[in-house]
């Protein structure tokens, strides 16, 4: 049985897609900045428990695909984006799910035609395809999720009962800074 793909253009406003095994997608963005009286380690802490909480909505996923970002406008967007690069790698190891990273230019070429796309050409090519995403950051999770579609399958509707289970996680996530142990199979 498939599962789903996950899409993710990282920073501290991820945005996300999700393409069910049906093919119903459902997106999204979700910031994991850091409260003002917080580490800076809390950013990754809480993208993990959202990723472990997105599996467990999505029902398993067969494969994440990320933006793969060579350059950056600022260093503290770079350390950002290394950090949850690191965190997602991590975590998706643990759970044994493949994951990819897809070059900027590769499928912002594969969805507009143009490599060096600027944001308002990615959302009106994601709108020409009936989506209506709230953000720039879920625009780009959109255009990597549709220009791995060849490879998946057929994209279909927007999900929105999945999008409202991702909407409704908990915002302050800081109560799990001691997540709970990984199940042992047989436990």
């Amino acid at each position: 049985m498939r599962a789903a793909i996950l899409a993710l253009d990282l920073g501290t406003a991820t945005g996300w897609a999700i393409r069910s095994p049906d093919g119903n997608v459902s997106s999204g963005t979700i910031s994991f900045r850091p409260g003002r009286f917080e580490g800076g380690g809390m950013r990754y802490l809480r993208f993990r428990h959202w990723l472990t909480e997105t599996l467990h909505l999505a029902g398993g996923f067969e494969q994440i695909a990320f933006e793969e970002v060579r350059r950056h406008a600022g260093v503290d967007a770079a350390h950002v984006y290394g950090g949850l690069l690191a965190t997602l790698t991590a975590w998706a190891e643990h759970h044994g799910i493949p994951y990819q990273g897809v070059p900027v230019g590769t499928w912002k070429k594969a969805l507009t035609g143009k490599g060096n796309a600027c944001k308002a050409d990615v959302v009106a090519a994601v709108k020409s395809l009936g989506y209506a995403p709230g953000t720039e950051d879920e625009a780009d999770a959109l255009g990597i999720l549709l220009c791995r579609r060849e490879q998946f399958g057929a994209v279909n509707r927007r999900d929105g009962a999945l999008a409202e289970d991702l909407g409704n996680l908990p915002k302050d996530l800081g109560i799990l800074a001691h997540p709970r142990p990984r199940e042992e199979p047989g436990e």
